[in-house]
């Protein structure tokens, strides 16, 4: 403390001094008892000395802070001696301290101050619990596999994310939606939602080495988003496999001498079209004939019935064997999971590339193709503005990368733990991009020579959406080809055929992975062998039922758990955690940019996009015809089975802990569990020295501002003090001495 300088000018001085002792719980109870007591003395010498000890509810943090006022004014001094009863009578400034220590407790005990970084006070783990724990660690890990090199994990990522959709969906939708305007909106949303949520996949996966549903460790409450995540993938999965199953049937058909959908058949009537004529169907005596092509896809193929009112009938031998061929090539790559899956992935992804590239030469070559690229790539500016434009960019964007179906984060487990995943993201999301147009630049390029033969100007006559672009309209162009038309159909559909069993494998790996890591004793290629024949078997219900499936069980529900998970690890976890885990993993901190997209841009897009999603939500149709009810009942009960995981588990996940009693059993149940770190028993070890590191940096920083904050209100009621002595001498006096 300053000694009283009697011959210097009013000086205040504040000194805080913070003593960090290692005191127990008992002590540190007794500590908050007396940091409610203040010790005050007013002298009648110079020096008036309010001294104020403020403790915190920790245990290992004391804060005291001692407040001198000097005062040398000779006649303030002579009349508060000589007026000293009347001060105590009044007590004013009695009250003014009281004040002043009842302010600065209550500050310093706000929870808003608190030292605490969401840790509890028994944080500290003894160093025999954290023997006894990585033991345990240790004995339950089991030696996970790993991919040969990091070319084989890119190259994987490339198969999965490059799929049919960018080959059929991408081109059609672009042009629905403005044609060269929605690349606008696409590559917006591509910055804001699909590179920040693959991104994050790949870091989750890579982090954890775990499957979709064990790392949902982080937040143990939100573990059902990685169930439904696996309920959706079985259904994606097996509706993606039925299409896999049509390539194969078209690829086979193509090696015939004739393409078999180039000629009309009797049974097909009168209104049929054939697709090898330049003649264009929809206007050939009138608009009721179609095409060979059609035909071919409607009635050999599917073998469609006008309704579904009477059953469904038996499925067709011939698709039901490409089924077969299907899942048996999936099986093939996944039965010794990374080792095998690893080689197949240098073909899956290159020669895709190769057949495209080569159909996109040829394309661009046919008369009539530049008409067909420029009704493909121009703009429609009034489109630009249309929220259903901006939703067309959000679904293609989201699907085409294949993000929250858990392969992602199924293929960056098998990395190790400090591979450069920041590249493969950069990488594979700006390929996805370019092959998307690439393959819209080639459909378009044989559509316009397509209208050409028809001699119609008007592109949008042949142009169909979804599966009728890949399965009639390219067929019907292809059957016009006066040069090699039975090569450019066999590389086209085994361009096809390839680019689905890519992503299909990544779609039954992350299924496997699961149940893997629920069951690390089966035997591996056991569980492929039983997941396979279980897709096969769901998958032979026809297209009405697929239809169905993937609309109810895949596509809608899959936004409800891209929400969820952006939500449970940046705004539960905590998004300053998350880029802790990053930071140690990569050795670089994630920018700003990461950290706007994952913290507010993405979570309120997505929110956003699913409210339009369920407000715009129209009964699904087949070929324009309305299912009947009990199938919409049927498609409803799947919707509320994946969505019902989320309370489901987390209901599970509370009751769990009911031995804490109400309030804890339900905050623990959000807070990160024993599980949740590096697989790796040395870096778990390394990784929570880390985060200790980490959170005594941010208790310090949080501690010095507090220090501020008290300095600066010390200094305030130190200065008011001053005043109010000073007037109320003034007042006794009636004038200043």
């Amino acid at each position: 403390m300053a000694k009283d300088d009697h011959n210097k000018k009013t000086t205040t001085i504040t000194t805080i001094s913070t003593t960090t002792t290692t005191t127990t719980a008992a002590a540190a109870a007794e500590v908050a008892a007396v940091a409610a007591a203040t010790t005050t003395t007013i002298s009648t010498s110079a020096t008036t000395t309010t001294t104020t000890t403020i403790s915190t509810t920790s245990a290992t943090t004391t804060i005291t802070i001692t407040i001198s006022t000097i005062t040398t004014k000779t006649a303030t001094r002579i009349i508060i001696k000589n007026h000293w009863e009347k001060i105590m009578q009044v007590n004013i400034i009695w009250d003014l301290l009281e004040m002043m220590a009842k302010l600065m407790v209550r500050l310093m005990n706000d929870d808003n101050f608190s030292f605490n970084y969401g840790v509890e006070d028994n944080r500290k783990v003894t160093q025999q619990a954290m023997v006894m724990e990585e033991l345990t660690i240790i004995e339950k890990s089991v030696e996970r596999a790993t991919w040969g090199n990091s070319i084989e994990f890119l190259m994987s990522c490339i198969a999965m994310s490059i799929g049919l959709g960018n080959v059929w969906r991408f081109p059609f939708t672009a042009y629905e939606n403005g044609g060269g305007v929605f690349l606008i909106p696409y590559i917006i949303v591509l910055f804001i939602v699909g590179k920040p949520f693959y991104y994050l996949e790949m870091i989750l996966g890579q982090f954890t080495s775990r499957s979709s549903v064990k790392i949902w460790s982080a937040v143990p409450a939100f573990r059902g988003v990685g169930w439904a995540q696996m309920f959706s993938m079985i259904a994606v999965g097996t509706y993606y496999c039925s299409l896999i199953s049509m390539t194969l049937y078209y690829l086979i058909g193509s090696f015939r001498s004739q393409l078999p959908w180039s000629t009309c058949l009797l049974e097909w009537g009168d209104t049929c079209v054939d697709s090898v004529k330049a003649e264009n169907a929809t206007i050939h005596n009138g608009t009721n004939m179609r095409s060979s092509a059609e035909f071919y896809f409607t009635k050999t193929v599917l073998k469609e019935i006008p309704n579904i009112d009477d059953g469904l009938g038996l499925p067709d031998w011939k698709l039901v064997l490409c089924l077969f061929v299907a899942w048996s090539s999936i099986f093939a790559v996944l039965a010794r999971g990374v080792k095998s899956s690893g080689k197949a992935a240098y073909f899956l992804a290159i020669f895709p590339y190769v057949i495209m590239i080569a159909l996109l030469i040829r394309a661009v070559t046919l008369e009539g193709a530049s008409n067909g690229i420029i009704f493909f790539i121009q703009p429609k500016w009034d489109k630009l503005f249309d929220p259903n434009v901006w939703y067309a960019a959000v679904t293609q964007c989201f699907f085409s990368l294949s993000v929250c179906f858990g392969g992602v984060v199924m293929y960056s487990s098998y990395n190790g733990f400090r591979h450069n995943i920041y590249r493969d993201v950069m990488v594979v999301t700006t390929l996805d991009t370019f092959t998307s147009l690439m393959a819209g630049l080639t459909i378009f390029g044989i559509l316009g020579n397509l209208a050409h033969e028809l001699g119609t100007d008007d592109i949008s006559h042949v142009v169909r959406g979804g599966t009728g672009l890949a399965f009639v309209s390219y067929p019907d162009a292809i059957a016009k080809f006066t040069v090699l038309p039975n090569l450019f159909s066999v590389l086209f559909f085994l361009m096809l055929f390839v680019l689905g069993i890519g992503s299909a494998v990544a779609l039954v790996g992350g299924i496997i992975t699961i149940i893997s890591d629920q069951f690390p004793s089966r035997t591996h290629w056991h569980i492929v062998l039983g997941t396979s024949i279980f897709g096969f078997l769901c998958g032979i219900g026809g297209q009405f039922i697929l239809g169905l499936v993937d609309y109810y069980a895949g596509s809608f529900i899959i936004f409800v758990l891209a929400t969820l998970e952006v939500i449970g690890f940046f705004w539960i976890y905590g998004l300053e955690n998350f880029l802790d885990d990053v930071e140690y993993m990569l050795k670089r901190r994630p920018s700003v940019y990461w950290r706007i997209c994952w913290g507010v841009v993405t979570p309120i897009l997505l929110a956003t996009i699913l409210i339009y999603t369920i407000i715009g939500l129209t009964p699904l149709t087949y070929a324009g015809v309305l299912y009947p009810t009990s199938a919409y009942a049927a498609g409803w009960s799947l919707l509320a089975f994946g969505a019902l995981q989320m309370p489901f588990w987390m209901i599970y996940t509370i009751m769990c802990k009911r031995n804490l009693g109400m309030p804890k059993m339900i905050t623990n149940s959000f807070k990160p569990s024993v599980e949740w770190g590096p697989r790796n028993p040395q870096e778990l070890a390394s990784w929570r020295e880390y985060k200790e590191m980490m959170r005594k940096k941010r208790e310090n920083r949080i501690c010095s501002k507090r220090v501020k904050h008290c300095q600066f209100y010390s200094q305030r009621i130190t200065k008011t003090t001053l005043q109010l002595l000073q007037l109320y001498s003034y007042t006794l006096q009636g004038s200043f001495i």
